[in-house]
């Protein structure tokens, strides 16, 4: 039997039977429109050979676009209701056993993922998606890929290249793990409630090979945060208390990195903060 799809209708008959509002604390706007959720699938290019970690599902629209695709699926779900009652939804709009697996956990907690799954789909909450993006990246190596929905001001930023006025912290951090791209825009009118605020598709690829040990990734963070906390400031200014205390002694590291203290942290590469976190140790 084919796996079925939400209608919006459903969607709101299964939020009123559970005695859920989407709240604004959690971020939560459910999906309400097929053609949406397949569309999110297909530009993750999800077959039958992935499996699939989806964060925050709630009442399961896209969760049932994913496994409509033929592939297993984890679900991360904080709200205790959502998460019990997405095995009774799947089941009844014709998914197997075996192919969901319900983790009932905060995103931002989880260390651990039921079958190492390698593409992350999700409609993330706005309001912590950089962090649980940052933090699937960091937990879980086996990660390749995936798309994720975003506040669209997110979204550019994740995937800004240096220069740009919205390349920042978020840009060069993703930066880290692998390649980011914007793969389309979603209408606001697609989502219950309607939120005032423009959405994105992003895309994403681990790099092959891993940048540096968690000690150089900490330490290259460090660099970052301290950059952009002041970031019209020259490098040798921005990064002075954190590399010896002055100008003088932030310019010999960043000398020593190839990096030219005069310049801003908005035009350095991940590679040129990886080179400064190294000259710094």
């Amino acid at each position: 039997m084919p796996v079925t799809l939400l209608g919006a209708a459903e969607i709101r008959e299964l939020a009123a039977d559970l005695g859920v509002t989407p709240t604004k604390k959690l971020g939560q706007n459910f999906v309400v429109d097929a053609n949406t959720v397949r569309k999110i699938v297909h530009v993750a290019g999800v077959t039958s050979a992935d499996r699939v970690v989806e964060v925050g599902p709630g009442l399961g629209s896209l969760t049932l676009a994913i496994l409509e695709a033929g592939a297993a699926v984890t679900a991360v779900e904080i709200d205790h209701r959502l998460a019990e009652r997405l095995p009774a939804t799947a089941a009844a709009h014709g998914v197997v056993d075996g192919a969901l697996t319900v983790v009932d956990a905060d995103a931002l907690r989880v260390t651990e993922l039921p079958g190492a799954p390698n593409v992350l789909v999700a409609n993330l909450p706005y309001n912590i998606s950089v962090p649980v993006l940052l933090h699937f990246m960091e937990t879980f190596p086996f990660l390749q890929r995936g798309v994720v929905m975003v506040q669209a001001e997110v979204g550019e930023r994740l995937a800004a290249p240096p220069g740009s006025k919205v390349y920042g912290a978020p840009s060069v951090k993703a930066a880290w793990y692998g390649s980011w791209r914007l793969a389309g825009t979603v209408s606001r009118q697609v989502f219950w409630p309607v939120p005032n605020v423009d959405s994105v598709l992003v895309g994403f690829r681990r790099d092959p090979e891993a940048r540096g040990d968690e000690a150089l990734r900490r330490a290259t963070f460090q660099v970052v945060d301290a950059a952009f906390q002041q970031r019209r400031k020259m490098l040798r200014q921005a990064l002075a208390p954190l590399l010896g205390g002055s100008s003088a002694s932030a310019t010999v590291v960043l000398e020593a990195a190839g990096v030219d203290p005069t310049t801003r942290g908005e035009q350095l590469t991940i590679d040129d903060f990886v080179a400064i976190a190294r000259a710094s140790g």
